[in-house]
């Protein structure tokens, strides 16, 4: 029933309102929408670029250039906001339609990807891969915290739990199918892209296009447009569906306000979420670069994914009702230890170019990780399905999350500050008195609910002793 429960209510923030409180649960979710915002509109400004190389412009050739403005934000895309339009008129149409044209979209997008791959690596050049770590280890690690950049998306599966048959079990095959899948691609796509240019010369707005045409292949660089301005355009799409129904599982704990929960009788979409979620996210597209984007995005759902993970661990080990104060104590000493550790790793990472910390940081990590598996014992086992190898898995999670946070710069950290400090007014004026006059009313509705049901009973007990005696009476008459 729980697994059920967290699957509808758009998993990841039910999850960590259930384990962690409502507190946390909005923090994370704020930051969810911020994910699904600033990744739509990074998607959307690709969608331009790609669009300017299908008309054999260069890729930065529809943007506006407003030099009053801050250079972060001074190139303006008006095509964005035009795309992001439209597809909010297919999300509120239907979802039925919306899936009819990603599953076509994706066809064809797939298709596209393996033509990248086999005709790129046609061009293949060994010689461009003689640097193969032009920034040392440093780079991998910078690399891989923005590279979270690539990976938004997938959770959205968990999104549309109330439209599948089996929640507990096709939702779990969906996240893990779809992360595969996008995994394997993602490689063999990077592969051949560094194979056919060197990495210095890839082009930062649409590398596939540019890159084949600097091979000599330009009749190449259209079919990759298209194929990329379909598969972007119907990533826009699921995030367009996703997150409006993120908003509305949030607004129907009051959380947020009532209104972006209602559900439009005739097209069965929640209308108001749609526009709310694509009207932001048209305005970040309009203004915002890339890198800025790409940055801001990766600590955000860095940040979720730990939170995530810690969720995991109380729900194993700390389950209400079952886990003794004793073992409650000694897991929060070992996750004391595990985020302490992580935490001291990023900031370490971030300062010095030095390896001598580690050798402190993650003994005591391991310490932690290793405490909970001996000294404290599970209280919960999943039925169905599960996630294996705990506590070993989920602490891994938080440690490699919290260090890549060190490789982001300190602008990003500034603006994601910026943003968690307006979710903290609004939770503190406005949503968590909403929340707790939810909860009233809840607990209201089940007192009412109790005396019905007693009464209920009460009702019965006499009716069933008038009938018995009615019949004994007119038994005695008979004889």
């Amino acid at each position: 029933m729980h697994r059920n429960f967290c699957y509808t209510l758009a998993c990841s923030f039910a999850y960590l309102r259930v384990e962690l409180g409502d507190f946390v649960a909005y923090i994370a979710s704020g930051n969810i929408l911020l994910e699904y915002v600033v990744g739509g509109a990074a998607v959307a400004r690709s969608w331009t670029s790609y669009f300017a190389t299908l008309c054999n412009q260069d890729s930065d050739k529809f943007l506006i250039q407003a030099h009053h403005l801050s250079p972060d934000y001074s190139q303006l895309d008006p095509i964005a906001v035009v795309v992001l339009f439209i597809i909010g008129l297919f999300a509120v149409f239907s979802t039925k339609g919306s899936s009819r044209f990603n599953y076509l979209a994706s066809i064809i997008h797939l298709l596209v990807l393996l033509f990248i791959i086999i005709a790129g690596l046609t061009k293949a050049r060994a010689a461009n891969y003689s640097s193969f770590l032009p920034f040392g280890s440093r780079g991998i690690f910078q690399a891989a915290a923005v590279l979270f950049f690539a990976y938004v998306g997938f959770d959205a599966v968990s999104t549309m739990a109330e439209e599948t048959k089996n929640p507990g079990r096709d939702i779990p095959v969906g996240l893990i199918g779809s992360m595969v899948c996008t995994t394997f691609l993602y490689c063999m796509l990077s592969v051949t892209l560094c194979l056919m240019q060197r990495f210095s010369e890839v082009d930062e707005n649409a590398a596939f296009s540019v890159a084949f045409e600097a091979v000599g292949m330009s009749w190449a660089k259209y079919i990759v447009a298209f194929g990329a301005l379909k598969g972007m355009t119907s990533v826009l799409l699921v995030g367009a569906v996703g997150q409006a129904r993120y908003l509305t599982h949030i607004a129907r704990t009051q959380l947020l306000p009532p209104w972006l929960a209602k559900v439009n009788e005739r097209t069965g979409t929640p209308i108001n979420a749609t526009v709310v979620m694509l009207g932001a996210t048209a305005i970040v597209a309009f203004f915002t670069s890339l890198d800025v984007l790409a940055n801001l995005l990766s600590i955000s759902t860095l940040f979720l994914f730990s939170l995530v993970a810690l969720a995991l661990l109380v729900r194993r080990y700390c389950a209400r009702g079952v886990a003794t104060q004793a073992n409650i104590v000694k897991f929060v000493l070992c996750i004391a230890l595990i985020l302490g550790s992580s935490v001291a790793s990023a900031v370490y990472w971030a300062n010095t170019t030095k390896w001598v910390g580690y050798t402190i940081m993650v003994p005591l990590w391991l310490l932690g990780t290793v405490g909970i598996w001996l000294l404290v014992p599970m209280t919960k086992k999943p039925k169905v399905w599960g996630v294996p190898l705990v506590p070993f898995l989920p602490s891994a999670s938080i440690g490699i999350n919290v260090f890549l946070l060190g490789s982001l710069d300190k602008a990003s950290f500034r603006r994601f500050g910026f943003w968690t400090a307006i979710l903290l007014v609004y939770y503190l004026f406005v949503g968590l008195h909403a929340s707790y006059d939810m909860a009233q009313i809840l607990k209201k509705e089940r007192v009412e609910s109790m005396s019905e049901s007693k009464l209920d009973e009460e009702n019965v007990v006499p009716s069933l002793t008038e009938s018995a005696t009615k019949n004994e009476d007119h038994n005695n008459i008979n004889n």
